[in-house]
């Protein structure tokens, strides 16, 4: 978005920053503090909030932060931004409530937690940027949902995976082609990770083991290629996707079902292949007078090209995504409507009735994707929601778990938010199962008709 820096100059000379409250000083939260603070100009960070507070007072000193304060009051929140200052607590709902700030970014990572914060921030009037690809791929729908009736933006980030797919599949749709597939590049997929197996690479880059599994055992793509589909209509072409090997980007263009991508457009990602870690799209035109220009730009025979960004940078763009937010109610991924792709939870070894699931990146599952219709026929538990279940009955390794096989935590939000969100999107079918008649029969024959 070149149009951002002018607009954030023209704040900036006007004294008029773009006000941002981070949630999360983690790995990604103290970078983002760091690149809003001294590297955006027409912008600043009004208040940091972290359930750590030491954790959110160390990111400001090392962001450079000369003037903050610890509040534990909304009151003493604003008068803190009115004075010019910045803000740490560790209570985020404060920043929810306040007046003086614009856009939240929430970086957390964690389920239910940031569906309190998103929740709270849409109800107050204020933009929220989720750098959390787990809460939007579990009630991303339902949260958008509220963000249009409080007139305000819900976006996940620009730097992040499917920030950069969504940035480059609006850039090839811009150029005359159509969108037929949005990747990922990857270079590890193993769902038997655990904590124990990433304990090294998690500690030589300073990230939770958890956050590393996630990563590897395939949940973290599906989360975030869940995000995309649900953002652009794509489906995928079978559960947990294709993921051909390759060794340059450029070789997608015949790996694919060319069936598929044209019925309607996939969501994928190939694996080991050159310039990694990014992302690409793949866009189609077959007009004979543009097949020659593309020939001549190196880009292929066609009809089918590989555009693709061979990096991503995501504390260093998302300020960007609050800029677009607040400055332009532009939105950098957002779903359309209702959940296309669902992140299904895999039993990641066998598991016994009586144990607890770990959630996300831990010993116990893995996240899968797959199309949600097949997700709603087959009552598959979402692994957003899958932390602190408890099992009824035994699910051999690589078994997808249903609701039937597990016992919800009681009092969560986001179940609440996932059952709201069912019966937006699907009030007909949720009222059948709720009396327990089951699925619309005449919905199954469709949705096995359109099944892979």
């Amino acid at each position: 978005m070149i149009i951002v820096d002018k607009a954030l100059q023209k704040r900036q000379a006007e004294g008029r920053p773009v006000r941002v409250a981070l949630i999360g000083a983690g790995y990604m939260g103290r970078g983002i503090a760091l690149q809003i603070e001294r590297y955006i100009p027409g912008m600043r960070l009004a208040a940091i909030a972290n359930r750590t507070l030491p954790a959110a007072l160390s990111a400001l000193r090392d962001a450079g932060v000369e003037k903050f304060r610890t509040v534990e009051t909304v009151a003493q929140l604003e008068e803190t931004i009115g004075g010019g200052g910045c803000a740490a607590t560790d209570d985020a709902l404060l920043t929810c409530r306040a007046e003086g700030i614009d856009v939240i970014i929430e970086a957390t990572g964690d389920v239910e937690f940031s569906a309190h914060v998103a929740l709270e921030a849409i109800k107050n009037g204020k933009h929220m940027v989720l750098m959390n690809a787990e809460l939007d791929a579990t009630v991303g729908p339902i949260l958008k949902v509220h963000a249009d009736r409080a007139g305000v933006i819900v976006t996940n980030a620009d730097g992040d995976q499917p920030g950069v797919m969504m940035n480059l599949l609006r850039f090839v749709r811009t150029i005359g082609y159509h969108p037929v597939l949005a990747g990922n590049i990857k270079g590890l997929q193993d769902h038997y990770r655990t904590p124990e197996t990433q304990k090294g690479f998690a500690e030589q880059h300073h990230i939770s083991a958890q956050m590393a599994t996630s990563f590897a055992d395939g949940t973290k793509i599906s989360m975030e290629n869940a995000v995309v589909a649900n953002a652009t209509g794509f489906r995928v072409g079978r559960r947990g996707m294709y993921g051909p090997r390759c060794t340059h980007v450029k070789e997608a263009v015949d790996l694919f079902p060319l069936d598929k991508l044209l019925d309607g457009g996939l969501v994928d990602y190939i694996l080991g292949a050159e310039p990694g870690p990014g992302v690409f799209v793949l866009g189609y035109n077959d007009d004979p007078s543009r097949r020659s220009y593309m020939n001549y730009f190196k880009m292929g025979e066609g009809p089918l090209y590989a555009f693709y960004v061979p990096y991503h940078l995501p504390h260093l763009e998302v300020p960007l995504t609050a800029a677009r937010a607040v400055l332009f109610g532009d939105a950098t991924v957002t779903p359309l409507a209702g959940p296309v792709c669902e992140v299904i939870t895999i039993a990641k070894r066998d598991l016994k009735a009586g144990e607890t699931l770990d959630g996300i990146g831990g010993f116990t599952c893995y996240g899968t994707i797959e199309n949600a219709d097949i997700c709603r026929r087959d009552h598959l538990l979402p692994m957003g929601l899958s932390e602190g279940c408890r099992m009824l009955r035994n699910v051999p390794r690589d078994g997808a778990i249903t609701y039937g096989d597990v016992e919800m935590p009681a009092g969560r939000l986001c179940d609440r938010l996932r059952e709201e969100q069912d019966r937006h999107f699907q009030p007909t079918q949720h009222l059948r199962e709720k009396e327990g008649k089951g699925p619309n029969p005449i919905q199954i024959m469709s949705e096995a008709e359109r099944a892979p």
